[in-house]
């Protein structure tokens, strides 16, 4: 969850640790840009001193000959930083996009082992400004201000050795100012590094809003919420103003301060020096080198300043996305796996290579042995109690069996618990008391991806991805063959209206499916779920979009999907639960019916009320 606004970024050393960490993985090419930095910034140096020969034993004696081959070689030095200079940006250029890409895969990886939790606490936006926003922070500071500082580091030090050597009198003043500019530095830094922070959190909170109010457009305009959003948006961006405004009020004058500092500076050496010059206390030749010198002091202090604004800002943003890293991923400690297996003659399994058709739980017990258990497809709660939140449960003591090929159907108002029974089967959620097993085995104790492999959901918000529509049905088995995806588009009943379209199976789908009607997509949604071929199928209010002439059409269909399997239903529509093996009619996260359709109808209770519209689920 992102950190309040106004709180202050923690850790900035650790966060420094962590990305010279990344950094340390291309410490052989980050060495030789710091060779070619340093050779540039030396070159810069070292041609700013040649101007003491030069005027001493040259220019004062009127030796032109060996002015020109003074000159030359100025100039061969000044080549020599050029060239390292072009050498260390085009090396940086490739070091910092190697970087960049490792923080992004190791982000990418590690929100996809968060928990739903996650997700479901945090704005997408926000989430997405880390890769955006933070991750190109990052991006410019290595481009631009890793080399950059390393030259200025250098010319500090080396301009500081330098003019002591010319002349330590004059040196001390100036080191003075360096002090006064280092102090004010700091004093700014400090400010501007809380308000870059600060920065960085208000830009994810607006981005995490705007994402918002662009997926609810619809929404928006059909309540007339316009002016609503646009005040709730102004807050935002008034923050982020602000924020930002305060961050680089301290920085901006960073740079100012030091110039200022450093033509009073040179102010005050250039009359001194020339005192000393004219009463023979130093020669002309040196004075002329250091002044150059000073003038250039500012220079790397100026570049250092202004670079340290953007490092502030990169180490915002890398802080944000090292936090990310560091959540807690979803643990899983389950050790039975799906395996494929085939059947002796004698009815005992036997694991094979090759992909048999049929499955089985592959089950290591503590002494050592492996029992196969086939997967067949029994789910069972046993007092099973959870809530999404410590102290508010959600579910009671839900005890409920559904036996292979078996199809139970949820019924109830919303929030009774309906969707929660689903996403424990799958592990989106543990239970906090009790247990479910599948097949007998605990579901604690089967891996969350074979365990989610053996299992095909259609919810009730379909997702489509951009791609084909035939991308899109194979997405439940990236491996299938386009017979396999037709054949699951017309078990599905989709196969009629997708080869009415343009393109057909090859039609390109964008933005999460908006040029398709509701209805459409749900059908393809199913069509997804069936190309998986699961033994455990769970429709959460997949028909819910479905108009009741297509929801005709597609019950041949469904009821030929459902063959065979253990399918949960949670529906609003009972018409669609009348053939279920066992209903179960949940209030406020308590089973207070359960059995057939005309069992129910007899005892005429909850069920009967509903069905015959003495109730309505709301």
């Amino acid at each position: 969850m992102a950190k309040p606004i106004g709180k202050r970024p923690e850790n900035f050393w650790k966060t420094l640790r962590t990305l010279l960490h990344y950094m340390g993985n291309h410490r052989f090419l980050l060495l030789a840009v710091a060779v070619l930095v340093s050779l540039s910034a030396l070159a810069n140096l070292l041609g700013t001193y040649m101007l003491k020969p030069i005027v001493n034993d040259y220019i004062i004696p009127r030796d032109v000959n060996g002015l020109i081959h003074a000159v030359a070689l100025t100039a061969c030095i000044y080549g020599a930083g050029v060239l390292s200079a072009y050498g260390y940006t085009q090396i940086m250029v490739v070091v910092a996009q190697k970087i960049v890409c490792e923080i992004r895969e190791d982000l990418f990886h590690r929100m996809q082992s968060l928990p739903l939790r996650y997700f479901d606490t945090n704005p997408n936006g926000d989430t997405m400004s880390r890769f955006t926003n933070d991750v190109d922070t990052i991006s410019d500071a290595l481009n631009n201000s890793f080399a950059m500082m390393v030259q200025s580091f250098i010319q500090i030090v080396g301009t500081l050795t330098l003019i002591f050597i010319l002349n330590w009198q004059l040196s001390l003043i100036v080191l003075l100012c360096y002090i006064l500019m280092f102090a004010y530095i700091r004093f700014s830094g400090q400010r501007s590094r809380h308000y870059f922070g600060q920065q960085q959190r208000c830009l994810g909170r607006l981005n995490g809003f705007v994402e918002e109010m662009i997926q609810g457009q619809k929404v928006v305009k059909v309540f007339n919420h316009e002016q609503a959003n646009m005040a709730e948006f102004r807050a935002r961006n008034g923050e982020l103003q602000q924020a930002a405004t305060s961050a680089l009020a301290y920085a901006g004058t960073m740079v100012p301060m030091v110039v200022s500092l450093s033509y009073v500076n040179y102010a005050i050496v250039a009359i001194v020096g020339g005192i000393m010059a004219i009463n023979g206390w130093t020669d002309v030749g040196s004075l002329a080198s250091y002044l150059v010198f000073v003038r250039q002091t500012a220079m790397p202090i100026n570049q250092f300043t202004s670079q340290s604004n953007l490092i502030l800002t990169a180490m915002s943003g890398a802080e944000r996305i090292f936090e990310l890293m560091e959540q807690e991923p979803e643990r899983d400690e389950g050790r039975v796996t799906l395996t494929s297996v085939a059947r002796r003659s004698d009815g005992s399994l036997y694991e094979c290579v090759q992909n048999s058709g049929m499955w089985a739980w592959r089950h290591p017990r503590a002494d050592g042995s492996v029992e196969l258990v086939e997967l067949r497809g029994d789910v069972r709660f046993d007092h099973v109690r959870f809530g999404y939140d410590s102290g508010r449960p959600i579910l009671h003591d839900i005890s409920l069996y559904a036996k292979p090929g078996q199809k139970i159907a949820f019924v109830g108002a919303t929030g009774a618990g309906k969707t929660t029974i689903t996403n424990l089967i799958n592990r989106f959620y543990d239970v906090d008391q009790g247990s479910i097993t599948y097949d007998g085995i605990d579901v604690r104790l089967i891996r969350k991806a074979d365990l989610r492999r053996s299992l095909s959901i259609v919810l009730q918000d379909t997702h489509l991805f951009t791609g084909t529509i035939a991308d899109n049905i194979r997405y439940g088995k990236l491996d299938a063959s386009m017979e396999e995806v037709v054949q699951a588009a017309c078990l599905a009943n989709a196969d009629s209206f997708i080869r009415r379209l343009p393109n057909g199976y090859d039609t390109r789908l964008s933005g999460d499916g908006a040029s398709l009607s509701q209805g459409q997509r749900q059908l393809l949604a199913i069509a997804r779920a069936a190309i998986a071929d699961p033994p455990v199928l769970i429709l959460d209010e997949a028909t819910s979009s479905i108009d009741t002439r297509t929801e005709r059409l597609i019950e041949k269909g469904m009821d030929s999907l459902m063959e065979g399997r253990t399918v949960f239903v949670i529906a609003h529509r009972l018409s669609t639960v009348r053939n279920a093996d066992a209903i179960m009619v949940l209030d406020h996260g308590r089973i207070i019916e359960r059995g057939s359709h005309d069992e129910l109808i007899a005892r005429k209770g909850t069920y009967y009320q509903l069905y015959t519209g003495m109730f309505e689920l709301s």
